[in-house]
């Protein structure tokens, strides 16, 4: 028996002979020749001293958020996560990402997800939010198809350009079987007014972002009001860390929130993982997708947590299923429900002051450098846009050479920009920092 692998010789043999394959080298003969078993030059074994010392020597090559000043946003950002955060996250108890399929036995995680669920809800001024979803991307998408089930005989989804471009390419992957169109935001260039003249009849959703892809804030309530006339609903993909100082999209009229969670207490890591934040009123909770979970008391009168609602698959007929959503971001969602914790309302505000008034110093200071000039003509929360003297990509690698992390190049995704690049200020960023960033550009001018 292979140390590895419980079969045997004999159940090998009976699993070919069942399929009819005289031995396992035919299952690859759909694979060309010349590439099923390439051979990999390989350096010689190392001890596992020698081996973590090789490692930390690759790592050395990459900038990070350790090494750098980073002023690079656009849907991941560096935020402070306090140590405490990681150290609760890695109880053995809760060190899994996934729902408990004997859900009543895990107390703790059920109180995990209750708090998550009640902490989103005061966040965006919601009235319920299930736990969780992938990222950002894949909540707004959900949130797309929740509100076409939620609306009768519409088939359109109207979707403003300044929402982040990737999450849209993510939204019409979900809805490219449905037969729904997507439309709004073909003009890079549209304003809101434009997206809004596309609302009617047939319209389940109108979906925009706020702050939006360049870090505008929005108005959402005369949105709201004119997506409601039309019958359809208003989805609204918001920071949640901007959340602590400017008015909640359920007060502003939202029917659904979503979010990327991951500026709550979640580090950058190469892309992942994220968490998906949705929210929405009471009136849609039936289509939902994912899972809420419920207090209540027992025989004896202790709190008790459950499983309350789960539309999904799993649960209920396929037909009447709100998603197939299996694995939620269980562990990505105890990191915020800590990192909220922690923080607590005042701290969150004070960390959307600080990313806001930074943000505003270093706009200012380089709106004022010969041959910069900011182009976000919306108030911004801690992202703006900035146009360039030169292409962004040969500043970026300037920047990088200093120590810096530059913007986000918006050339491909908003060409009527020119040379403009995105730049992401937090709480991170100190004014020195900013103004290394400063006196950099004006060299780079």
């Amino acid at each position: 028996m292979s140390h590895y692998i419980s079969n045997t010789d004999q159940d090998r043999r009976a699993m070919l002979d069942a399929i009819g394959a005289s031995n396992i080298a035919e299952l690859f003969e759909v694979v060309p020749e010349e590439v099923r078993f390439p051979h990999v030059e390989l350096p010689p074994p190392l001890s596992e001293a020698e081996l973590l010392r090789e490692l930390n020597r690759l790592a050395g090559r990459n900038a990070n958020t350790q090494t750098h000043r980073v002023f690079l946003g656009a849907g991941a950002y560096n935020h402070f996560v306090p140590t405490a955060v990681d150290a609760l996250l890695r109880r053995a108890e809760f060190y899994t990402a996934y729902t408990p399929y004997q859900p009543e036995i895990s107390q703790g995680t059920l109180q995990a997800i209750f708090e998550y669920q009640t902490l989103i809800c005061a966040l965006t001024g919601m009235d319920a939010a299930n736990a969780s979803h992938y990222d950002g991307a894949t909540a707004m998408a959900e949130a797309a198809v929740m509100a076409l089930n939620s609306t009768r005989n519409k088939h359109s989804i109207v979707v403003a350009p300044t929402v982040h471009p990737q999450y849209r390419m993510v939204l019409r992957s979900y809805l490219q079987g449905l037969g729904i169109k997507i439309v709004g935001d073909e003009d890079p260039a549209a304003s809101l007014e434009d997206v809004l003249a596309q609302v009617d009849s047939s319209t389940a959703a109108l979906i925009v972002q706020t702050p939006d892809f360049l870090g505008q804030i929005h108005d959402l309530k005369p949105l709201a009001e004119r997506v409601h006339a039309a019958g359809g609903l208003l989805i609204a993909q918001v920071d949640p860390v901007a959340l602590g100082l400017f008015q909640t999209p359920g007060a502003a009229g939202a029917d659904i929130v979503t979010a990327e969670g991951q500026s709550l207490g979640i580090p950058l890591g190469f892309g992942g993982p994220y968490l998906g934040i949705f929210a929405c009123k009471e009136q849609y909770i039936r289509r939902m997708p994912g899972r809420l979970a419920g207090a209540t008391t027992d025989l004896d009168g202790q709190v008790g947590y459950v499983l309350t609602l789960q539309t999904r698959e799993q649960h209920i007929r396929r037909e009447k299923a709100t998603s197939n959503i299996c694995t939620n971001q269980g562990l990505m969602m105890l990191a915020s429900t800590i990192h909220m914790c922690l923080l607590g309302k005042h701290g969150l505000r004070h960390v959307a002051r600080l990313c806001y008034h930074r943000a505003h110093y270093a706009a200012a200071e380089i709106a004022r450098l010969p041959g910069y000039e900011l182009v976000t003509p919306e108030p911004f929360f801690k992202e703006f846009a900035v146009r360039a003297p030169r292409p962004v990509a040969e500043i970026n690698r300037a920047l990088a050479q200093r120590g810096i992390i530059g913007g986000y190049d918006l050339k491909a995704d908003y060409p009527q920009l020119g040379d403009a690049m995105l730049l992401c200020v937090t709480e991170m960023n100190t004014k020195a920092d900013i103004d290394a960033l400063v006196a950099a550009l004006k060299e780079l001018a």
